[in-house]
């Protein structure tokens, strides 16, 4: 009896032992660089306003007097903004005009936004910089409506979504307004061994014209990557690697093997000791 017992334990643990030695290969992120090339001057490209986009824009001068600012900054969306608020986005805005809001500026379907005291100003294609001098150039001429005014533009609406392999997918909303594959996929709590890392799709649409791009995030070459800076309301997609599949596969089979050899094993010990 003691010897059927002794049989049945060394079974079960190699059972057991089998079935925690797959085998896991680890796949690096920006792999087979050296240290001189990550030493190239890093360039951000700004991000250029679209259409529905949600603006905070916020208008200061030199006057000393809050009041000489208030009639430009009436409903614009101020500090207290937050992306989370935004979450809610173009419904934030008003009607079909796309003029401010207490949550800020939309922009419109034909590119505009409809600001206070200035009247229609077109902000689709532009940068923040380029849609801030705009604002300022009107502010300051033909009449000077403020003295040396300041413009300071943010994205309320910024974001970006991470689907398929990753630990946390969903949205993810941006208030700086710039953000790479590889922070959002860090933000997605990053792609686990299962996941597929040298294919990584962008679902991006320009112009009402939708893309699909492909990025390597093993590759040396991913900072020269069109997908690398991402834009608002990109989709990043990770597949699942076929090596999971075929170990999900292999467990089973291997699993399956195992009883059945402890079943024939315990048959044939019954038998010699009965």
């Amino acid at each position: 009896m003691q010897l059927l017992r002794l049989a049945i334990f060394v079974l079960i643990s190699a059972f057991f032992v089998s079935c925690g030695t797959q085998k896991k290969t680890t796949i690096n992120y920006v792999d087979n660089t050296d240290s001189a090339r990550l030493n190239d001057t890093v360039k951000i490209t700004e991000i250029k306003i679209q259409k529905n986009d949600l603006l905070s824009i916020q208008v200061y001068s030199a006057s000393l007097d809050p009041a000489v600012d208030a009639p430009f900054n009436l409903l614009s969306g101020g500090s207290s903004n937050t992306a989370s608020s935004a979450s809610g986005g173009n419904s934030s805005g008003s009607g079909a005009g796309g003029a401010g809001s207490s949550t800020g500026f939309l922009v419109d379907e034909n590119g505009n936004i409809e600001y206070p005291r200035l009247g229609t100003i077109h902000a689709d294609g532009l940068t923040k910089t380029e849609l801030a001098t705009i604002i300022k150039n009107k502010l300051t001429s033909p009449v000077k409506l403020l003295e040396n005014p300041s413009v300071i533009i943010r994205f309320l609406n910024f974001k970006v979504t991470v689907l398929g392999e990753v630990a946390k997918p969903g949205p993810i909303t941006i208030p700086t307004g710039h953000v790479t594959v590889l922070e959002a996929i860090g933000l997605a709590g990053d792609i686990p061994l299962t996941g597929k890392k040298n294919t990584v799709r962008v679902l991006r649409e320009i112009d009402g014209k939708r893309e699909i791009g492909y990025i390597d995030l093993t590759s040396k070459k991913i900072f020269d990557s069109p997908y690398y800076n991402l834009l608002q309301n990109d989709v990043v997609m990770v597949e699942v690697s076929k090596t999971k599949l075929r170990q999900s596969d292999q467990v089973t089979l291997q699993r399956i093997t195992t009883v059945l050899g402890i079943v024939t094993s315990l048959t044939l010990i019954y038998n010699i000791l009965k």
